[in-house]
């Protein structure tokens, strides 16, 4: 990969890492601040209020993924992926001025809501706009590989959120935490966003979208939805196979440290140390899993993640329950992150691979955004809702569903790891055949 791939990369993972820093550090410190918006009760049910706040942020994804995807398919993903940026900023600022419940009562909830809200419309564009991006910023033999600082970014926004978590953990006390240390994180998300919006607004557009001759989508239907609907069976491939990953992945990392303090029985420190080695681990497989696709498909990755997230999942989460202490917790959490990475290293250049440049924006942005509604940002909830009935385990199997459903996609859907970005859509008589490794487009 040549100097210019490496540096959109750089810029677009950049970017994605602090986005993806503000919206998981609401999960990792809501064990802090869920009672200073919420009156006294019990621990789990401020949990449960937190967690439904988390939820509906889940839900403005879709509107964000309409309209931002619209703005990337019309005027191009630079200029999506820097007002992405601009609304996550926003929304760490309020976040982080929030009055408590003692001080505004329920109107300290009421701006945590508008600023999940905001949240939700900005993470709705950015997977899209950035996955659209990764994944045409890089050479045809690449795009696995490239796609999946997709993930590593997320993750490494997560990292770095543990990581903060942990530093305050040691530094402060906990009264202090409660009171005021929650507010850190999203002080500095805020300013991280400033920074992120600077490298955008210089950052380069694509050479597919910059290139893009016909590609069946009229200029005046670029990011329309009769564009979309003219593809709607990609469009619902894409929440059908989203619909296992999005469930195991928000399992394993933002609600896994809330499991294994608030079910395992684990020293928040404990839990919190637990995910954030395993994360660094995580992180490290997405390029070695990406590039792997690269050379063997797609379809393989995605199979290997269903099957082994269907039947590991239930055994995973009851071991994890009683793992008692580091390592063995440890240890479980690495077997399933590594399982679900069959899913996140690729994921977003399978599903950019399915749509035309012209609807590819849009085409991901919102049936993701909807799978993501649906079942990642009612993931938490629905795990603590089984949890608060006596009958946790019904969520263990209740994951391991979504990746059976998943699985049936996979077996089914085609191989698309050998398409033109630039052709999709075309007629396959005009397709040119991939271009092998080493040899050069004229």
């Amino acid at each position: 990969m040549g100097r210019e791939h490496w540096k959109k990369i750089w810029v677009g993972s950049a970017g994605n890492m602090v986005e993806w820093f503000d919206w998981f550090v609401y999960a990792s410190f809501a064990t802090y601040f869920a009672g200073a918006f919420f009156p006294e009760g019990n621990d789990t049910a401020k949990l449960m209020n937190t967690a439904g706040i988390f939820a509906v942020g889940f839900f403005m994804r879709p509107v964000g993924g309409w309209l931002l995807g619209r703005v990337g398919d019309r005027k191009g993903r630079k200029a999506a992926l820097t007002l992405t940026v601009t609304l996550m900023s926003a929304s760490a600022v309020l976040i982080a001025v929030a009055p408590t419940y003692s001080v505004a009562g329920y109107g300290g909830a009421a701006v945590l809501l508008i600023a999940r809200l905001l949240q939700g419309l900005s993470v709705g564009g950015e997977y899209a706009a950035s996955a659209t991006y990764l994944t045409e910023a890089s050479a045809p033999q690449h795009r696995g590989f490239a796609s999946s600082f997709q993930y590593v970014s997320m993750t490494a926004g997560q990292i770095l959120g543990l990581g903060l978590q942990i530093v305050l953990q040691r530094t402060m006390s906990s009264e202090a935490l409660h009171s005021w240390g929650w507010r850190i994180p999203f002080i500095i998300g805020a300013l991280g966003a400033a920074v992120v919006f600077y490298l955008r607004r210089n950052m380069l557009e694509t050479e597919v979208y910059e290139e893009t001759a016909d590609d069946g989508v009229g200029t005046g239907e670029k990011g329309t939805m009769k564009a979309l609907w003219a593809h709607r069976r990609e469009a619902f491939l894409v929440i059908a196979l989203t619909m296992g990953g999005t469930v195991a992945y928000y399992t394993y990392t933002t609600y896994l440290t809330k499991y294994l303090s608030n079910s395992a029985g684990l020293p928040k420190q404990t839990a919190t140390l637990v995910s954030f080695c395993a994360l660094i681990v995580f992180a490290c497989l997405q390029p070695l899993a990406g590039r792997l696709s690269d050379r063997i498909g797609r379809r393989p990755l995605l199979i290997t993640f269903a099957v082994g997230s269907t039947f590991l999942t239930v055994p995973i989460m009851t071991m994890l329950r009683h793992a008692g202490s580091f390592w063995p917790a440890l240890g479980l959490s690495l077997l399933a992150l590594v399982v679900i990475t069959g899913y996140t290293s690729i994921n977003a250049c399978v599903k950019a691979e399915l749509f035309p440049t012209g609807i590819r924006a849009l085409g991901v942005a919102l049936p993701y955004a909807i799978a993501n509604a649906i079942f990642g940002g009612t993931a938490e909830y629905v795990a603590l809702w089984f949890k608060d009935s006596g009958i946790e385990s019904g969520y263990y199997w209740y994951v391991a569903g979504c990746a059976a459903v998943s699985l049936i996609v996979y077996l089914s859907m085609r191989e698309t790891r050998d398409i033109d970005l630039g052709r999709v859509g075309r007629p396959a008589a005009e397709k040119e055949p991939r271009v092998k490794e080493g040899a050069s487009r004229v």
